[in-house]
């Protein structure tokens, strides 16, 4: 189901999966994918519907989890998971589904809560870019700047631009139909006890204080953590100390 970018040679050490976040790729997570597989092997996933992976009706937790067991269990039936916004919700779920897959979670600002600040904004302004005025890249982040999308995002969703095939790599009306799914986090009546991080940035909103009761009841292992200076997209605002903190929490 899912397309994958493999970083690196197996080791003795439990592989990385790396589970992206809405509208997102597996081709974000380049540079920290490669930096961590000096000491083991990183599999960075294209999540359904999006990039070079199945594009499908249904997108919701269950689902998104189902799709990363199947690559666990391709690689070897254990890894430690990584995932970032909603591929962390689907990280939790995995966990919380499939708990003999995962040996350690990383969950990189987000929390196993609904949401109601909805995505739909970008959809709707992906949906706006003229492909007929695309030559290149900087053609669409111009569109987008008229859109009202803030340059670092426009550098981030023009990842899944296909200029030659003039389309995005992002199946917009499915993630449309779904954002409801995408925003909530499943009821489930189970816990996982594996050394969990949940890792945020420091300026961000998406993990507040009064969500850490939930996440210690469907997580009691979870350890919390800030990258000082960072919002949501932290990888990408803070990517050496992000990388560390990540290294430190898997190698302990």
């Amino acid at each position: 189901m899912l397309n994958t970018i493999i970083h690196g040679e197996p080791t003795a050490r439990p592989p990385l999966v790396i589970a992206h976040g809405l509208y997102g790729s597996a081709r974000n997570w380049g540079v920290i994918a490669r930096r961590l597989s000096d000491q083991r092997q990183v599999v960075a996933v294209d999540m359904r519907n999006h990039a070079y992976s199945a594009w499908d009706a249904c997108h919701d937790y269950p689902h998104l989890a189902q799709d990363i067991a199947e690559v666990i269990e391709r690689i070897g039936g254990t890894a430690d998971v990584l995932g970032h916004s909603m591929g962390g919700k689907a990280a939790m779920t995995l966990a919380l589904q499939h708990g003999a897959l995962v040996n350690k979670l990383v969950v990189a600002d987000i929390a196993p809560v609904k949401y109601t600040h909805s995505q739909i904004q970008f959809i709707e302004a992906m949906r706006a870019v003229d492909f007929s005025r695309i030559a290149r890249r900087s053609d669409a982040e111009q569109q987008l700047t008229e859109q009202g999308v803030e340059k670092a995002l426009q550098s981030f969703f023009t990842q899944s631009l296909d200029i030659k095939g003039k389309r995005w790599l992002l199946n917009l009306d499915v993630l449309a139909d779904q954002m409801p799914n995408i925003m909530g986090f499943p009821e489930l009546d189970a816990q996982w006890q594996g050394p969990a991080l949940f890792l945020s940035g420091a300026e961000s909103d998406y993990v507040l204080p009064e969500h850490r009761a939930k996440i210690r009841a469907l997580f009691p292992g979870a350890r919390f953590a800030k990258i000082p200076g960072a919002g949501h997209w932290l990888h990408a605002e803070k990517p050496r100390e992000f990388e560390a903190a990540v290294r430190t929490f898997l190698n302990a």
